[in-house]
């Protein structure tokens, strides 16, 4: 499984989890969310995938936000249609190139499309059939933890409840996760339910503030559990 570190905020230390090297890095574009992301996401390795997180936001901020920060995901965790998801895979990585001829700036438009991460929310139990309309339009599904919150709650659900995922659709999981998980984790990763979860992703669990996450915990949290690269 590969790893998802979000709700990253702070320069210095969005460097030092970066030298962790997890796969995944997330910047929630949420004015409501503590972890709120503002400035510039600083220079980290090409290896690790920035994505953006936002709560029915417009198409029109999220191209915003994907292009300013060079972001690689777009992660939904509100109430997003389907035909919402179909349009933000049509958007492009745009970049200014310099023409040979004139040094006029031309802008090109990449043909890679957006990788789109739709979040849907589980307690106890969940009804799978609304995942189908979503089959097409996304990359991956996010299963987090219903609370008060769209994420960042800090507990678990259920996840025996994914025992019944009917799709061959790659996903996340998330929710809750932190140290006291790990041999749960182990367990799950033996489980059926297990069998198309792509990544692991953690957040509240592993911080000294909302925003500012502790190094060591997820030092060890990395060494306790085997993350393929």
């Amino acid at each position: 499984m590969k790893l998802k570190i979000c709700g990253m905020k702070y320069q210095d230390n969005i460097t030092e989890v970066a030298s962790l090297q997890p796969d995944y890095l997330g910047f929630i574009f949420h004015h409501q969310s503590a972890r709120h992301f503002e400035g510039t996401i600083p220079q980290i390795s090409d290896t690790i995938k920035k994505v953006g997180v936002f709560v029915d936001e417009s198409i029109d901020f999220i191209k915003e936000m994907f292009e300013e920060h060079n972001l690689d995901c777009v992660q939904l965790h509100g109430h997003e249609s389907p035909e919402f998801c179909k349009q933000l895979k049509k958007l492009c990585h745009s970049e200014f190139i310099s023409e040979s001829d004139d040094e006029m700036l031309k802008q090109v438009q990449h043909d890679n499309n957006v990788n789109v991460i739709k979040v849907f929310s589980i307690k106890d139990t969940f009804d799978f059939s609304v995942l189908e309309p979503y089959e097409e339009v996304c990359d991956y599904f996010l299963f987090d933890t219903k609370g008060k919150l769209p994420g960042g709650n800090g507990y678990t659900f259920n996840w025996s409840v994914l025992e019944q995922y009917p799709s061959t659709k790659p996903y996340f999981l998330s929710g809750g996760i932190g140290l006291d998980q790990v041999e749960n984790l182990k367990q799950f990763q033996e489980s059926n339910a297990s069998k198309y979860c792509y990544a692991i992703d953690i957040n509240s669990k592993f911080e000294i503030e909302p925003g500012f996450k502790n190094i060591k915990l997820l030092k060890e949290f990395k060494q306790n559990l085997s993350f393929r690269t």
